[in-house]
This record gives C-alpha cells, structure tokens and sequence, in this order.
C-alpha cells in the first residue's frame, strides 16, 4: 500500500490504540537459538507497522506493569513464589538458568500482562479494537507454565474486569496452532467467558468447555479457512473479545504443522477483523517462531488497522530500520567529540598524547553515547551489567574497540563484553573503500557453556545474543563514514552461516559452494557442523573440504558498490550451487 493510500484509510477509520513497552523483550541471550522464539518480535512488529504508516506516534500507548494483587487473583502466591527461581523459568522458556536473570524476566511479564489488562480496558473505553504488541501466554495455567508462558496475561486482564463489575460475556478466540489449555484452566469457572480454538495439535480434554477444531498436518489455506468460518458461526455474542493471532499456523514457522501462507494468514485475520465489526476487541500474537516470526503479527497490524492485503516484502529489515532511524538524530558532533571536547582530547596538553578515535572519528564517550541511544546498553544492564567503560587503542591490524563492564556475582576486575577491531580497506574486485571488520566477539561471562551445548570454535564464553544488532551497527558506522559497506572474512563456517541473514560473499563461486555446503548441513547442529568442516569431515565434489575464509560483504550507498541482486552474480552463484555435491560424514 502506498503512504498516501495507508494514511488516508487511517484517517478516515481511525487510529487503532497501540501497546508497547521495550520491557516486552525478555532478557534472555539465548532464547531464539534454543527455540527459535526472537524477543526482538514486539519491537519488530512495531517498527514495521510504523513504517508502513499503521501506527502514529499517537496511537501508542505503554502501559503499566501489571501490580502482584492483580496476578494473585488467578495465579497462588506459591506459583508467584516459584517463578522468582531462575531454574523455574529456565524450564518454562527452554532456556539454561544461567540465562535467566529473575527480576529482569519477571519485570517483562509484568509489563506485558499489564498491557493486556490496559489494551481490555481501552478497547471497552473506546468500543473498538487495540493492538497489544505482546502476550496471549494461553499455555500458564493457575499454579503451572510452560510453552514460553508463566502467567496468563488474558485470565488476569478478565479477573481485573470482573473485580471493576463488568459482568458482559467474554470471547477468547484463540487462533494459535496449539490449544489454550491455561486459558482454559484459569477460566474454567466463569461461565461468562466462551473459549473457541482452531489448533493443530490434539492435548487431550481441555478444563471446562472449549470449542476447539484440531486439524491435521499440512492443512493448507482454503481447509483452515473454512474450519475459522464454521468456528466464528458457532462463536456467541460477546461484549469483548480477546483475539490470540498466532503466527505459527504458517507453513514457514518452524513449530506449525498447518502450512498457511503468508498471505492465508492475513485473510484469516482480515476476516475475524470484519466478523468482530470494529466492537470491543484485544488483539495479541501468541506463537511465531523463527528469523521471520514478527511478521506474522506486523501483517495482523495492517489487517486489523488498515484492512490492507499487500504482502511485507521478502527482504523487509525493520531492525536496519530502526537503526537508521536512530543514526539519523545522532549528530556528528555527538560522536567525534565536536560537543564537549575534553583536555584528553587536546595533544600536548599536561604532557600526554591525544587519546585515540576508533577510525579517526569516534570517541569514546560518542561511543558509549551511541550504545546508549541504539538501546544496547539497556540490553546489557538487564543482564546483570552495569558501571560500562570504553577503550580505544590501535593493533597492528586496525583500530580496537573494547566494552568493558562491572558483572554482577563476579567480583573483582570488570569484564570484557565486547571486542571488535576495524580498519578502513579496499576489498579485492569491488571499488570504494570498506569497513572491514578483523576481529568481533560479544562476550557474556556470567554465563556458562553445558557439556551438552559444548562452545563454537573460536567461543571463549556464550555470546550476548545482540549479533544482529552488531550487525546494523556496523552498517550505521560505515554509512556514516561515507564508506561502501562492511566486509568481513569469517574464520568458522558457524560465523558466515550467523552473518548470511545480512551479508553474502562478493565472489560469486564461494556463495555458491556456501550456499550448497548450507543446504546438505542443514540439519545438522551449528556446532556439530562447524566442527565437521574445521575437521575436514566434509567432501566437495568428491575431494576433502577446506574452509574458505572469503569475504563477505553487505554493501551501503545508493547505488551500491556492490549489489547481490546483480542478474550476472546470481546466475554465477546458481551455477556454482548446482555443481557443488556436498558429503557428510557416515
């Protein structure tokens, strides 16, 4: 849809209220590796939506935490007690307790069942639809969780409603591919509420009575969408209902089984939107797992705000464009030291040296300003960091970046958290000089490896699970320094496969054999494959294989130094794909 377009059906029905907060990113490094759930989902969704002219500034709101009396009046004070123990969450979020700091995770819940009880409230006050950017934790019964949910933040947001007076039937619509076995659990005794459910897996019996049509595997668009009518003629009437618009019934989803396309899944949103006829409704994203997953509920967004079909293209970024919204406000002068040169900065002043600037430009305290501005800061504060210092030398390869912080449970000397050395070069074949990047690691030392989940090659400590963002950081610097992209030589097939979301080799051949060595590992431990091709465990073609250590690159500038889209590139990596026959060992 084009902005005019977007913004002109936005006018005429109405912005739809919007419910944000950055605590709905839970504060766990390895949570998307591990299951696949991004907590980047809800700040996705809403970057996109507002680049898509979905959501003004005026339609958000952030709402407060949820108070422990609203939460003791489903959930025991036993179960509350429980979730204050990081081995409690651990099991519940498929995480390491080690990964789990209590408080911080706990501050996120509260926040997002705080949203849910604020989107009820506003969309009863209003007699309209609300968008609330997170929760449907449909699996948290009253004294159990699991399934990525410890309270259930729509039994909670109903308790709150009835203890106000409000006695109107309630629907909860649950359109996630698993069954709300909690919801049902928490509500069992409200005959009030009516709970429907078009699921694709069959949990046995649910507490009370649940309307739910379990369908199997592979269920494409036309079935499900038949079976969401039949389901919405047998729903009763309600004075609010809350939809859970889970992404996972879609076939690119890595736990849903149904096989919807992007585009069925809008049509199933875009039709419980007109079924509900713009009434009091709370709309929440439930389940989406992968890379991908905040799309999902950004297109319910344009379904249930704008009634718009347009599919969000395939190479949609919303993190690069949130970050491109940031570097735009973040002055030069802010970051070289322009606002408030210091006598450190003054050569020859008191007898010492200038201190050096990260490639010529940034200062140190530019750059922990623009770690704070981009939020990464914050990211690590709910780590358990804090007391962060920066420190700028020179290697003989290139300019040396190191964050430095105080952890807490270790005492003594503060930790290294980051390390990275960049240079600027010209990159062999492409023209223009390039932000090439020697050395990156994101350290989290109060965290620990398993035997189990035994470190990558090159691992010193578990990584802080900010690689994406390094990356657009990254790739803000470089825009900034007027230079033609990023490039790198990954050491280990596990750092180009982490990058290749981003980044592709600038030879044509060497993405083709990627590419292909991809493919036949696919299944295949990160680890376990990495190790394999260190070992010299993989055949190409017949002959041993030997990682190699390319460049990759992601170009920047209009028009780019170098473009992946380039029909003759392509044609080259396809060729080169189709020739490669990868062998596994065994």
């Amino acid at each position: 849809m084009r902005p005019w377009a977007a913004g002109l059906r936005r006018w005429w029905r109405g912005g739809v209220p919007t419910f944000y907060d950055p605590l709905y990113r839970l504060p766990m490094t390895s949570l998307f590796a591990r299951t696949g759930l991004d907590p980047r989902r809800p700040e996705l969704s809403l970057v996109w939506l507002q680049a898509a002219g979905a959501v003004r500034a005026a339609d958000l709101r952030r709402p407060p935490g949820a108070t422990w009396a609203a939460l003791l009046a489903v959930h025991p004070a036993e179960w509350l007690d429980r979730l204050a123990q990081e081995d409690e969450l651990a099991r519940i979020f498929g995480v390491e307790p080690w990964d789990v700091v209590a408080d911080e995770v706990l501050l996120s819940l509260r926040a997002v069942v705080g949203g849910t009880v604020a989107a009820a409230d506003e969309a009863l006050r209003r007699g309209g639809p609300t968008l609330q950017l997170a929760g449907g934790f449909h699996h948290a019964g009253r004294a159990r969780g699991g399934g990525f949910c410890a309270v259930n933040d729509i039994a909670v947001s109903v308790f709150a409603l009835r203890s106000r007076g409000f006695r109107g039937r309630v629907r909860v619509l649950d359109l996630d591919v698993h069954p709300p076995d909690g919801t049902a659990d928490c509500l069992a005794g409200d005959a009030g509420v009516w709970i429907g459910s078009l699921s694709g897996a069959d949990w046995g019996p649910l507490p009370g009575e649940v309307d739910e049509t379990v369908l199997p595997a592979g269920t494409g668009d036309a079935v499900y969408l038949d079976a969401l009518d039949a389901l919405l003629g047998r729903a009763p009437p309600a004075e609010l209902t809350y939809v859970i618009a889970g992404g996972d019934p879609l076939e690119a989803d890595a736990l849903g089984p149904l096989s919807l396309s992007e585009g069925g899944l809008r049509s199933r949103d875009r039709r419980v939107a007109a079924w509900l006829r713009g009434g009091p409704a709370v709309w929440l994203p439930g389940g989406a797992y992968g890379a991908q997953g905040w799309r999902a509920f950004a297109g319910t967004g344009l379904a249930v705000i704008l009634d718009d079909p347009t599919p969000i293209p395939a190479d949609a970024d919303p993190l690069d464009l949130r970050y491109v919204r940031i570097a735009s406000r973040l002055r030069d002068e802010e970051l070289d030291g322009g606002a408030w040169i210091t006598e450190d900065d003054l050569p020859g002043w008191g007898g010492a040296p200038a201190r050096p600037r990260l490639l010529g430009f940034y200062t140190g305290a530019g750059l922990e300003l623009g770690l704070a501005r981009y939020g990464l800061l914050t990211a690590l504060g709910r780590l358990g960091y804090g007391g962060f210092r920066t420190e700028i030398d020179r290697t003989g390869v290139g300019d040396r970046l190191r964050l430095f912080a105080e952890a807490e449970g270790h005492p003594g000397p503060e930790q290294l958290l980051v390390e990275v050395v960049l240079e600027r070069r010209a990159v062999d074949g492409l023209p223009g000089e390039w932000l090439f990047v020697h050395w990156l690691t994101l350290r989290h030392p109060r965290a620990a490896f398993r035997m189990e989940r035994p470190p990558l090659p090159g691992q010193e400590v578990p990584g802080l699970g900010l690689a994406r963002e390094a990356n657009a950081l990254l790739r803000r610097i470089a825009e900034r320094l007027d230079l033609a992209g990023v490039a790198v030589a990954p050491a280990w097939f596990h750092v180009a496969w982490t990058a290749r979301r981003d980044m592709v080799f600038a030879d044509p051949a060497l993405q083709g054999r990627f590419l292909a060595l991809g493919e036949a590992l696919s299944g295949v431990p990160l680890a376990e494959a990495t190790r394999w091709v260190r070992d010299g465990k993989i055949t190409l073609n017949g002959a041993p294989y030997t990682w190699e250590p390319g460049v990759m690159v992601i170009a920047c500038g209009a028009p780019p130094a170098f473009d992946p889209g380039d029909p003759g590139w392509r044609a080259a990596v396809d060729a080169e794909r189709a020739r490669s026959r990868v062998g596994l060992p065994g």
